[in-house]
């Protein structure tokens, strides 16, 4: 008896299996998608922003933007997690990670420089902020604004943060005994600013834990500040920020963000006249991260008996 399809067999056509592929980007380049994946997860952290230098309180770096689409995650600013991008299968995308921006050079009163952005070259294009760096009340005034804004010094204002994408850096004070810069603000919190009447730093603002790699992993933390004279510095935000620098003694400079988290760093030590300031810690640098979700068993092609019928007739349908 003849078999319903005419007896014709197709090519041999088994499925295949495409599991989950996790890439990080520490470091700019290219992203050529699996063969089967049609939409990625990321997190996209810039690089952090440089803290300042001062005689009278420096303020800390702001943390790079922080995006990320994992399911149930956040992004920064408290915002909820993003869309998936869509892509191509079998595809190059551009990835550019952010450097960290450069913190302000000893021997003078300086600002720090704003982060670079990090980006995730799709088709939807994901651009995260680079983190803003620290300012103080003169040219010019207040922290920087970026993903996560700078933190005040002397006087000043901090920066704004990108919406969802991280918090406002902290605002200095220069009152009632306290001479103090504020905190870089974070992705998961802003920048504390500077408060009461003791002499000390402020801690940066707290970054945002993901587990797209699988443990949870904080990224872009805000970097610590300090005040003049004497006090303990602030601490960086939890998330590669860079604590403030001592300022017992001759003082210590600020520590940079860590590197692929986005951190802002830390604010140099203002206890010495200006010609003896220490640097300020530079930012941390950005990371991309790409999840191509688990697709399972596919296959290239299914034919229908129509799309049989008419490759048998044009002759270029192959027998096994």
């Amino acid at each position: 008896m003849a078999n319903s399809n005419g007896g014709v067999v197709g090519v041999d056509n088994p499925p295949v299996n495409q599991p989950e592929v996790i890439t990080t980007f520490n470091s700019s380049g290219t992203l050529t998608t699996a063969p089967y994946t049609t939409e990625l997860q990321y997190v996209v952290v810039a690089g952090g922003g440089g803290a300042g230098t001062n005689t009278n309180g420096s303020g800390g770096g702001g943390a790079g933007g922080y995006r990320s689409s994992v399911p149930g995650e956040s992004s920064g600013g408290g915002a909820s997690a993003e869309s998936t991008t869509p892509v191509s299968g079998g595809s190059p995308y551009p990835i550019t990670v952010g450097a960290g921006g450069a913190g302000g050079a000893a021997g003078a009163i300086n600002v720090g420089t704003t982060g670079s952005d990090s980006v995730l070259g799709t088709p939807s294009s994901i651009t995260s902020a680079g983190g803003g760096g620290a300012r103080w009340s003169y040219s010019p005034a207040g922290g920087a604004a970026g993903g996560s804004g700078g933190g005040g010094g002397y006087t000043s204002a901090g920066g704004a943060g990108t919406a969802n994408q991280g918090f406002d850096g902290g605002a200095a004070k220069y009152a009632d005994g306290q001479k103090a810069g504020g905190g870089g603000g974070g992705a998961g919190a802003v920048g504390v600013s500077a408060s009461g009447t003791s002499e000390q730093g402020f801690d940066g603002g707290v970054g945002v834990a993901s587990s797209i790699t699988g443990s949870p992993v904080y990224r872009a933390g805000g970097g610590g500040s300090v005040a003049r004279f004497t006090g303990t510095p602030g601490s960086g935000g939890n998330g590669g920020g860079g604590d403030g620098g001592s300022v017992a003694g001759d003082g210590q400079p600020g520590v940079s963000g860590t590197a692929n988290t986005g951190g802002g760093g830390g604010a140099a030590d203002g206890a010495a006249p200006a010609p003896n300031i220490k640097a300020g810690g530079s930012g941390g640098s950005g990371v991309v991260i790409v999840k191509e979700p688990d697709k399972g068993y596919v296959a290239s092609g299914v034919w229908d008996m129509n799309a049989l019928y008419d490759n048998v007739k044009a002759g270029t349908w192959t027998n096994a």
